[in-house]
């Protein structure tokens, strides 16, 4: 797709992220629209809006910057943004409809119906209202194996403002990546939808609505996924699997919706691995009462794991990371630093030492000395190269006035988009000027990272999809791009994705025929 600007646009690209933001924002989109919208729709739309939210702006300047920032009626993602093409090649492409990304066809290998609803359900000793999965939260882990053609169908009850499913880590072909207005509609009472996609890779994974997403994951729709490698000998395969789900409800920070510590029996010398996922918007704390290694993170097994003590793992909201124990004759407990646990052990009803440590996990030079360099050659030469600055100032949006996040300087709608062709090798620079923590998240992909603050990576590749960046830090990542779409960049602090922090990766030529925004007097796609 050739990426044009509108001529009736503001130099900076006025409008192009403007329904996006809206979305994110307020939960609707002024105006409304069946469709593509036309311009003149879309302008009067915004004239309206600029009105009323802009009335009591006296000074001229100021009122200038306030009808400005108003946010007009919906918009597809795949033309919003300021294009920033890394230094690659430009000009026109072959069209795709992005619903032509889809999962191959067939008898699926393994199917799953995941039912979306309001509920109650008692966490931590109180019963609380609830949306769920199946009538739980979190919902049903959903266990595969690698190569696996998956279809899962979702239905939803009575979620009023529509429910959609995104595959967290896993990158799926673009169209089943379950992000409302951008490769599908939300998912209405009423409706189902079904996705279908083969899992590339073995590893833990995790699955959330993606629609309306900071209220209706905070309310519980979430529920892991894991993926299981081919069949190997019973040496390759711990004896044991755990999943804890680290999920806060109300003020009650929980393991797989329990704040207690769950009893689980091992035979001395099984070997048990504890697969934590964060579903939160802010970092997990893990930890053992004995030695333990990290076998994985985001999916992607690390190379010559060693033994920890006395040491926490982090692991950033939406990330994950697979912890390896070997029980011995004591039981040993395994968790959230300050919180629900897991204690193993040939008794577990006896108990285990609480959980404390010192010494903070680092896995720029953690495993394989030397492996990160040689996973870094099968990129081959760098073809694109993107800044994603965070930053932070006051001014206004949608006539709000507040301080917002920034993208390389600029705020919704200005913010760029990453243009990439597929056969890119792609280069991505982090860096986090702003006194928070910023759990960047990019769909579709996994990147390699190669250094942090100008430190190279030492030890294993330590590949992800999502990246804790603390203030004042920088990464830099490598990745391919292998996997044609259209894919939210965005920060999975979902109260800092509504501030602002949101932005794209979009293959040249792929178009979506979603909106985000008000659809129709029903439908508000609403992707944060």
């Amino acid at each position: 797709m050739t990426i044009r600007r509108r001529s009736w646009l503001p130099a900076a690209s006025a409008c192009v992220f403007i329904s996006l933001v809206y979305a994110l924002f307020f939960g609707i989109a002024p105006g409304s629209a069946e469709g593509h919208s036309h311009h003149r729709t879309e302008m009067t739309s915004a004239s309206a809006t600029e009105s009323r939210a802009c009335s009591r702006v006296v000074k001229p300047r100021r009122q200038l910057q306030c009808r400005a920032s108003v946010l007009p009626a919906a918009h597809p993602m795949s033309a919003m943004g300021v294009p920033d093409y890394g230094g690659g090649r430009q000009g026109h492409v072959r069209s795709r409809d992005l619903d032509s990304l889809t999962g191959p066809a067939g008898t699926p290998d393994e199917q799953f119906t995941l039912t979306a609803a309001m509920g109650t359900q008692e966490i931590a000793g109180s019963i609380q209202p609830v949306m769920t999965f199946n009538g739980t939260t979190p919902g049903p882990t959903l266990t595969v194996e690698q190569g696996d053609l998956v279809q899962v169908t979702l239905r939803n009850v009575d979620i009023r403002r529509g429910v959609t499913i995104h595959w967290h880590g896993v990158d799926v072909p673009g169209r089943e990546d379950g992000v409302a207005g951008v490769t599908q509609n939300a998912v209405l009472p009423g409706q189902e939808y079904t996705y279908r996609f083969v899992v590339p890779d073995a590893g833990t994974y995790w699955y959330h609505s993606h629609q309306d997403s900071l209220r209706q994951i905070r309310m519980g729709l979430v529920g892991a996924l894991v993926v299981n490698p081919p069949p190997a000998s019973s040496a390759d395969t711990p004896a044991q699997d755990l999943v804890g789900v680290v999920h806060t409800y109300g003020t009650r920070l929980t393991l797989n919706g329990s704040s207690a510590e769950t009893a689980v029996t091992s035979a001395p010398g099984s070997v048990v691995r504890t697969r934590f996922v964060n579903t939160d918007s802010g970092p997990a704390f893990v930890t053992a009462s004995g030695p333990f290694r990290v076998a994985a993170i985001d999916g992607f097994d690390l190379r010559g794991p060693t033994d920890l003590t006395d040491t926490y793992v982090e692991v950033p909201a939406g990330g994950r990371v697979d912890l390896l124990t070997t029980t011995g004759n004591d039981n040993i407990r395994i968790g959230l630093l300050a919180g629900a646990s897991f204690v193993i052990g040939p008794n577990p009803a006896a108990g285990a030492p609480r959980l404390s440590a010192t010494s903070a996990f680092d896995p720029l030079n953690y495993g394989e000395p030397g492996s990160a360099a040689a996973a870094r050659q099968q990129f081959g030469r760098v073809t694109r190269s993107f800044d994603y600055r965070v930053g932070q100032r006051f001014g206004y949006l949608d006539g709000h006035y507040g301080n917002w996040y920034t993208i390389n300087g600029r705020m919704i709608p200005d913010v760029p988009m990453f243009v990439v062709r597929q056969g890119d090798v792609v280069r991505l620079r982090f860096v986090n000027n702003t006194t928070a923590v910023h759990p960047m998240h990019l769909h579709g992909h996994h990147a390699l990272v190669l250094s942090r603050n100008g430190q190279p990576s030492t030890g294993s590749p330590w590949w992800v999809d999502s990246i804790e960046v603390k203030p004042g830090e920088s990464y830099v990542l490598e990745f391919n791009a292998d996997n044609p779409g259209v894919w939210m960049f965005h920060c999975h602090n979902l109260p800092h994705a509504r501030s602002g922090l949101v932005t794209h990766l979009m293959y040249d030529g792929v178009e979506s025929p979603y909106l985000i925004g008000r659809v129709n007097s029903r439908l508000v796609n609403q992707p944060e």
